[in-house]
């Protein structure tokens, strides 16, 4: 069984949005959405502070809202833990964009909700997501989190590593390395 997950180092990140861009290419996300961004994040004061640059996206949670409030069963887990919807069975009612504490989707033009798959598509076919691919500095990794000694777990290993809204109690599997 696998266990897909994502880990961006954002000590690499020069937010480039090469992966937003790929992305949009890659799924064909109509103009004025996105399935992912960048966001910046700076703290403290000068000559104190940090710069934190991160590429967001769907968090493909284990303990997911948008699939547990979906009224028609369109949101929900694949085997792999990826967070997917199936376009036929949403009626567009919003509510899984209500439960999603990341704002990770939005209503396609075509009456869906949306939102990053991990490029599944991609993956199935032994490849690594669009965004994973084309970064430029490496900073977003993707990998199985079942696979002992993964690259994943090395990447992790000596780090802090965060995620997003930990006190959402989603149990994401996107993971940031600071």
């Amino acid at each position: 069984m696998s266990r897909y997950a994502m880990v961006i180092d954002t000590r690499r990140c020069v937010g480039c949005h090469a992966c937003v861009i790929s992305c949009f290419m890659e799924n064909e996300v109509p103009d004025g959405y996105k399935r992912d961004w960048i966001t910046e994040i700076v703290s403290g004061e000068f000559p104190d502070f940090r710069s934190e640059i991160r590429s967001e996206r769907c968090n493909h949670c284990d303990n997911p809202p948008c699939v547990f409030v979906c009224p028609c069963g369109a949101s929900y887990k694949d085997p792999s833990g990826t967070v997917l919807v199936d376009s036929k069975k949403c009626s567009g009612c919003k509510a899984c964009m209500a439960a999603c504490p990341y704002d990770a989707r939005f209503i396609n033009p075509k009456g869906y909700a949306d939102k990053c798959t991990f490029c599944i598509h991609r993956v199935r076919e032994g490849e690594l997501p669009g965004c994973a691919d084309i970064c430029p500095t490496k900073a977003i990794n993707f990998g199985d989190l079942e696979q002992a000694g993964s690259e994943l777990h090395s990447l992790m290993r000596g780090r802090i590593v965060r995620v997003l809204k930990p006190s959402a109690g989603t149990k994401p599997q996107v993971y940031y390395l600071l």
